[in-house]
C-alpha cells in the first residue's frame, strides 16, 4: 500500500511511519519536510496530492493546541486549537478522499484530553473530543468503502517535557503508539477511537 503520514518528521508521524515501511510505501509530509503541505490551506492539500497521485491510506499526525489555565484562555486561543488541529484534519480528510483508493483509510490523531482532564487542558480537550466526534459521524458517510479511526494516545513517554502536566497518568511508548496506527490503517474498523492509555 501506499501511505501518506502528514506530520510525518514528528515524533507521533515518526512511529507511524517506522511501524509501517517494512510492508509498505510511506510518504512523509509536513509543514518543514522536503514535501510540504498546510492543513490550514486547502489549496496546499490540493496541490500535496497532485504531487503523489492516489495512496491507500492518510494518517494525520498534526494540530496543537494551547495549553493555559481556563481564567487566561480567551476566545481566539480556544479558536487557534479548533482550527490547527481539528480543521486542519478535517481539511485533510474532505480532500484526501478524491485521492484515496477504494476501500482505503483515514487515520487522525486525538489524545487522552478528549477523555480525561488536565489543569490548563480545557483548550486541547475541545478539540480532541472535537475530532472523535467528527471521526464517529463521518464513518457512515464516506464513499468507496473508505474506513476512518482515530488514534488516541495518552502522554508520550518519550516527551518527557509533558510528564508534569499529567500526573498519575500512564506513558505511553511511540513503539505502542505506531502499532495502533497499523491497525487502523490494515484493520476492518470504521469510525474507532483507538484509545491508548
Amino acid at each position: 500500500m501506499r501511505v501518506l503520514v502528514v506530520g510525518g518528521s514528528g515524533l507521533l508521524g515518526s512511529a507511524a511511519a517506522a511501524a509501517l515501511d517494512e510492508r509498505h510505501q510511506v510518504i512523509k509530509a509536513s509543514r518543514s519536510s522536503k514535501i510540504r503541505v498546510d492543513l490550514a490551506e486547502p489549496k496546499s492539500i490540493e496541490s500535496l496530492f497532485r504531487d503523489i497521485g492516489m495512496v491507500d491510506a492518510v494518517i494525520s499526525c498534526t494540530g496543537s493546541a494551547p495549553f493555559k489555565p481556563l481564567a487566561e484562555l480567551a476566545s481566539h486561543d480556544f479558536r487557534a486549537g479548533f482550527e490547527d488541529k481539528v480543521l486542519g484534519q478535517i481539511n485533510l480528510v474532505q480532500v484526501g478522499v478524491k485521492y484515496l483508493a477504494k476501500g482505503g483509510s483515514v487515520t487522525l490523531t486525538t489524545g487522552v484530553l478528549a477523555r480525561e482532564p488536565i489543569l490548563s487542558g480545557a483548550a486541547a480537550s475541545l478539540a480532541n473530543g472535537a475530532l472523535e466526534s467528527f471521526v464517529m459521524a463521518a464513518a457512515p458517510e464516506l464513499p468507496n468503502g473508505i474506513r476512518i479511526n482515530a488514534v488516541s494516545p495518552s502522554v508520550l513517554a518519550e516527551a518527557r517535557g509533558y510528564h508534569a502536566s499529567f500526573p498519575g497518568f500512564p506513558q505511553i511508548a511511540v513503539s505502542e503508539v505506531g502499532r495502533a496506527y497499523v491497525k487502523s490503517v490494515e484493520g476492518i474498523q470504521s469510525g474507532q477511537v483507538y484509545a491508548l492509555g
